[in-house]
């Protein structure tokens, strides 16, 4: 067949990338239009037409409705899970890895074992913890069982992490006469950076979006999170939908910061390299 014959064909994955792109761009666009939209005009053009006018009152009346506490406990929230999952990931998964023993690998297998309970079924057992602990109506009922959840995951990732490091640094750090202590503080933390910013991330959203444990440990609107905070937007007449979109920006603002400024350590210690 000569060359001026020749039949190109369609780029399937560039097709594919495109009509992604369409996907996930839609809704986004609805989302930030109709968040800058007066109230009557959304309900006259619908979600994906142009406005007529660009207002910022919705933002504005998120501001005033409360949002600042609901960003704080959410802050709050957030920091306290990543914090307590750190703290109690780091060493378990230390430990896991350079123990070697039959205990270590069945302590591995009772954190994966975490990964098929869902929060759901054991909703009703936390909520009597939580009451006869006194710890009703606090951030602190939300963050004990959000990173208790977080745990398996973030064990998991940190332990594939961890055994990225070669042997024979630990060879090395032993012969200069450090201990396990030195030897995860000087050698393990540096190597494993993109897994526990992996689980840094991962802990951050979970309690970011959570709204089980929130609703159900929660009743008052001084310990009220973004998530519940978004139902202001709703009453017996309906629901301000501009307004509950221009708050929806505003919440997912702070997670895409985030997720920005630790992207390259978000994907390498989701493909496993986080020792490389």
């Amino acid at each position: 067949m000569s060359p001026a014959r020749r039949v190109r064909r369609p780029n399937v994955v560039a097709l594919g990338v495109l009509g992604w792109l369409v996907v996930v761009a839609v809704p986004v666009y609805a989302v930030v239009v109709s968040s800058v939209r007066r109230r009557e005009d959304y309900l006259d053009g619908g979600p994906l037409a142009l406005p007529d006018a660009v207002t910022a009152d919705n933002y504005l009346h998120a501001l005033r409705s409360g949002f600042p506490g609901y960003l704080l406990n959410s802050t709050l929230v957030a920091l306290g899970v990543v914090a307590l999952v750190l703290v109690l990931a780091v060493p378990a998964a230390y430990a896991i890895v350079r123990s070697g023993s039959r205990v270590s690998a069945r302590t591995l297998r009772v954190f994966l074992l975490g990964l098929a309970i869902p929060a759901q079924a054991v909703i009703v057992p936390v909520f009597l913890l939580v009451s006869q602990l006194g710890l009703y109506d606090t951030l602190l009922a939300v963050i004990l069982p959000t990173a208790a959840f977080c745990l398996p995951v973030c064990v998991l990732v940190l332990t594939t992490a961890m055994r990225d490091v070669p042997e024979e640094m630990y060879e090395a750090m032993a012969l200069d006469g450090s201990g396990p202590a030195r030897a995860l503080v000087r050698l393990v933390l540096p190597l494993s950076r993109h897994g526990i910013a992996t689980a840094a991330v991962y802990s951050a959203l979970q309690a970011w979006n959570g709204f089980l444990f929130p609703l159900v440990l929660t009743q008052s609107e001084s310990t009220r999170v973004l998530p519940l905070g978004l139902y202001d937007f709703q009453d017996e007449y309906g629901t301000d939908v501009p307004g509950l979109l221009a708050a929806v920006v505003l919440s997912v603002l702070p997670v895409l910061v985030a997720c920005l400024f630790a992207r390259r350590a978000l994907v390498s210690g989701l493909v496993g390299a986080g020792g490389k």
